[in-house]
C-alpha cells in the first residue's frame, strides 16, 4: 500500500485578519492537491500567526488568546479536508479546556471527522511562558491508507512513545514542530531519525519558517520539512526521502511504500524492531 504526503514549511507573518490566513493556509492545500498529496502536515503553533492581528486597538493578542479562534479554524480545515478528500493534519492549535491550555495536534478527516492528540511532552518555555498543560492520553489513528501516529515536536525526543505508537500498529509518524534556532531544530531532526531506525516507520516531520515581531516567543523560527525513512536498503542510505529548503517558504511531496516497511522488518540488514531485547528491558508488545 502506498499513500502520498505533502508537508508544509508554513511561512508565519504578521497578518491583519483571520480572512488572510486563511487565503495562505488555502494555498498550501491547492499546492499539495495539485500534486496528488492523500495527506498533508502542517507545523505546530502555525496558529500563533494569528495572534498578529491584534486586538484592534494597538495591542497585541497573547497565547490566552488563540483558542477564541479554534472554531474558526476548526470550521476552516473541515471545509478543506471536505472539498479535496485529503487527510489533513492541521499542525497544532492551542485550545482551552477546564481552564488549561493545550497543545493539540488536529487529523480533519475527508468526511468531516476531527482526531485530536494533545502534545504529550511540554517544553520548560510552553510551562513557564505559556502555560500549557500536557496531554494525559495517546492513541493512534485509523485511516483509510492504514495506521497513523501525530507526536509533536517535543515528544519526538522521547523513544518510549514512538516504541508505543509501533506495537499499537502505526506505520507513520507525523510529526509537526516549532523551533526556534539550529540547536531545537536539530534535536528534532536527529531524533525523528533514530526513531525511525529504531522502530522501522516512517517519519513526517516539519516546521514553521519566518517571523512573528509581535507574538511573543515567535519571532524566530528555524524550519524544515523531511521524510524520513529507515536507514537499509531499499530506502536512501542517508535515510532521506525528501526534504525542503530551510527556511524557504514551499511543500514538499513524497510517496511513501508501506510495503518496504513490512519488508525490512522480516529481511532487512537489520531488523530492529523485531530483535528487541523484551527479556532485558520493559518494552510495548
Amino acid at each position: 500500500m502506498k499513500l502520498r504526503v505533502s508537508a508544509v514549511q508554513y511561512h508565519l507573518h504578521t497578518i491583519k485578519t483571520f480572512e488572510e490566513f486563511a487565503a495562505q493556509c488555502e494555498h498550501y492545500i491547492k499546492t499539495a492537491e495539485e500534486f496528488g498529496a492523500e495527506f498533508v502536515l502542517f507545523p505546530e503553533f502555525f496558529t500563533t500567526q494569528l495572534l498578529s492581528i491584534g486586538n484592534g486597538q494597538g495591542q497585541s493578542l497573547t497565547i490566552d488568546d488563540l483558542p477564541c479562534f479554534t472554531e474558526q479554524y476548526k470550521k476552516l480545515f473541515t471545509t478543506f479536508a471536505k472539498e479535496t478528500n485529503m487527510h489533513i493534519i492541521a499542525g497544532t492549535h492551542v485550545i482551552e479546556k477546564d481552564g488549561k491550555l493545550y497543545n493539540t495536534a488536529h487529523l480533519f478527516y475527508p468526511d468531516g471527522r476531527i482526531g485530536e492528540q494533545a502534545k504529550l511532552h511540554i517544553t520548560p518555555t510552553e510551562v513557564k511562558e505559556w502555560n500549557m498543560a500536557p496531554g494525559d492520553s495517546f492513541q493512534i489513528f485509523e485511516t483509510e491508507k492504514g495506521k497513523i501516529a501525530l507526536l509533536t515536536c517535543y515528544d519526538i525526543e522521547f523513544p518510549e512513545i514512538v516504541r508505543m505508537a509501533k506495537a499499537k500498529g502505526a506505520d507513520v509518524i507525523f510529526c509537526p514542530s516549532c523551533t526556534d534556532d539550529r540547536h531545537g531544530f536539530h534535536r528534532v531532526r536527529y531524533t525523528s531519525h533514530a526513531r525511525a531506525i529504531e522502530n522501522q516507520v516512517y517519519v513526517v516531520l516539519t516546521g514553521t519558517v519566518g517571523a512573528l515581531p509581535t507574538v511573543d516567543f515567535m519571532r524566530a523560527n528555524f524550519g524544515q520539512a523531511v521524510v524520513i525513512t529507515p536507514n537499509d536498503i531499499p530506502f536512501p542510505p542517508l535515510g532521506i526521502q525528501v526534504q525542503g529548503e530551510i527556511n524557504d517558504d514551499m511543500v514538499i511531496t513524497a510517496d511513501l511504500d508501506l510495503e518496504l516497511l513490512y519488508e525490512v522488518r522480516e529481511r532487512g540488514a537489520v531488523t530492529t524492531w523485531r530483535d528487541r531485547r523484551t527479556d532485558l528491558y520493559t518494552d510495548w508488545k
